[in-house]
């Protein structure tokens, strides 16, 4: 069972590379740039600044990833000639409040040599973005989307997110439940069966699905229903034809969850996307 599949599937990443080279002055970005960033200094020491929090200093290479807007900049330290950094911004399908970029941190800072598994991505990664090869853009923008996949996996595998939807799919047990209801929305899954799925008992499945996950497994069976809508809305596919996909006996029924859950109509948050 695929922990990662259906959720990239569903709400995938496009990179675009925004720098790749030696950063002499600032490089900063505001939170009305709706995109997540990811920033892979190669070498040097630099100093990071997010928001109104005091400046971090980053004393070697490192990974620093932003999955939602946020205004940040980076600075070469005092004295500093070398930083060597490649930067890029990723859009999601589904929009910036999908799932997958809401069930992680605001940033996430780690020191490459923590994240050996993505060290034969990095190298080539690195090599593309200071050598001239012709299509240079193009194979990075590719290798910026295959390092997030990659530290998705490091994160699970180490339990990185203390709670939410990551930390359920960190859990071996509860990620076979998490999975069955992001590959089959449509199901009327009943608690029983995914605690049958999680090889656990009623009672035990629902509190720790409830304790790490944060809510119960109905509830976020109708939150990946909603954000499943919310992303075919935006993609222009009509109600009537979404309510059957997610599991809705008819376009009310999904509506009247839909409001539930955002505080307006599928039209109305439609035209709020839009504006």
């Amino acid at each position: 069972m695929d922990r990662l599949s259906t959720l990239l599937a569903q709400f995938g990443m496009h990179a675009t590379t925004i720098f790749a080279g030696v950063l002499t002055t600032e490089i900063g970005f505001d939170a009305t740039d709706r995109t997540a960033k990811l920033h892979l200094l190669r070498s040097g020491d630099a100093v990071l600044q997010l928001g109104q929090q005091k400046g971090v200093q980053i004393t070697e290479p490192s990974l620093l990833f932003i999955p939602r807007p946020c205004r940040h900049s980076l600075n070469a330290a005092l004295g500093q000639r070398q930083l060597q950094l490649v930067s890029a911004a990723l859009s999601f399908d589904g929009g910036l409040d999908n799932p997958l970029t809401t069930a992680l941190p605001a940033y996430v800072l780690m020191p490459l040599a923590e994240i050996s598994m993505l060290s034969g991505n990095l190298d080539w990664l690195f090599d593309e973005a200071f050598a001239q090869h012709c299509g240079k853009n193009a194979v990075l923008n590719r290798l910026f989307e295959l390092v997030v996949i990659q530290l998705l996996r490091y994160m699970m595998a180490n339990s990185s997110v203390s709670t939410g939807m990551m930390a359920g799919l960190a859990d071996l047990r509860l990620s076979k439940a998490v999975t069955l209801m992001h590959d089959q929305p449509a199901k009327a899954w009943t608690v029983a069966e995914l605690a049958t799925a999680a090889s656990m008992s009623r009672a035990s499945f629902a509190a720790k699905f409830h304790k790490v996950v944060g809510i119960t497994p109905a509830d976020y069976l109708v939150s990946w229903r909603v954000s499943l809508a919310q992303k075919l809305l935006r993609e222009g596919r009509p109600i009537a034809l979404i309510a059957d996909e997610v599991g809705y006996e008819s376009p009310s029924a999904l509506a009247r969850t839909f409001r539930r859950k955002t505080g307006s109509s599928p039209r109305e948050w439609l035209q709020s996307q839009t504006h």
